[in-house]
């Protein structure tokens, strides 16, 4: 597999036995400091948030979703922080959000051809075998900077898988991204939960 090149997010591990993240911890290079916190609002009820220090964003865990600070630590060196959602009716995983700081900072005018060329690099490692189908690329925000979203679909288990990549034009002299990936495109549901994270996020 081609290696990433730096300035692309790069993926966490490969799915095993039909499971997006079986054997992720396994898989994981230690990062040392993780960077990312669950905490909660105050006194209004709303949904807890993850600071991710590290990426410098912050974003909320819908209901159903959870944070794990200590898997955390197992992801791979390009990602800081990872939620994920477990199904009703398995104990698999079929969800997950992760969330990184990019290798270098990503102008405006290059948001598309970056977000673009980091869906299809995580989609090849993902799903090695399986040809993705560009269903959505759009220029939108996040935390009120240009960002750029991509979503692949991809065949997976005999059914359609979702990958779905927001690069973000982070202040300062950085970018972040964030990386959904869903087992079953077709869950509403899911994609719902996806997308209400990424109104969510907050920078800096």
């Amino acid at each position: 597999m081609t290696t990433p090149s730096p300035n692309t997010p790069a993926p966490a591990a490969r799915s095993r036995h039909g499971r997006l993240w079986a054997g992720l911890a396994a898989l994981g290079v230690t990062v040392a400091c993780a960077g990312a916190a669950l905490s909660w609002p105050g006194e209004d009820g709303g949904e807890p948030r993850v600071n991710d220090t590290r990426a410098g964003v912050s974003y909320s865990v819908p209901e159903g979703w959870r944070h794990d600070a200590a898997a955390d630590r197992e992801l791979i060196g390009a990602f800081s922080s990872r939620i994920s959602r477990t199904s009703d009716a398995a104990a698999a995983e079929d969800a997950t959000v992760l969330t990184g700081a990019a290798g270098r900072p990503v102008p405006s005018a290059e948001l598309r051809r970056t977000a673009e060329g980091a869906a299809r690099s995580n989609a090849a490692f993902f799903f090695p075998d399986a040809a993705p189908t560009l269903t959505e690329s759009r220029r939108t925000e996040l935390g009120g900077r240009p960002a750029h979203t991509v979503a692949l679909d991809v065949p997976h288990d005999g059914g359609t898988a979702r990958v779905e990549l927001t690069v973000v034009a982070a202040p300062g002299d950085h970018a972040a991204f964030l990386l959904a990936l869903a087992s079953d495109a077709g869950d509403a549901d899911v994609l719902a939960d996806v997308h209400a994270v990424e109104a969510s996020v907050a920078l800096g």
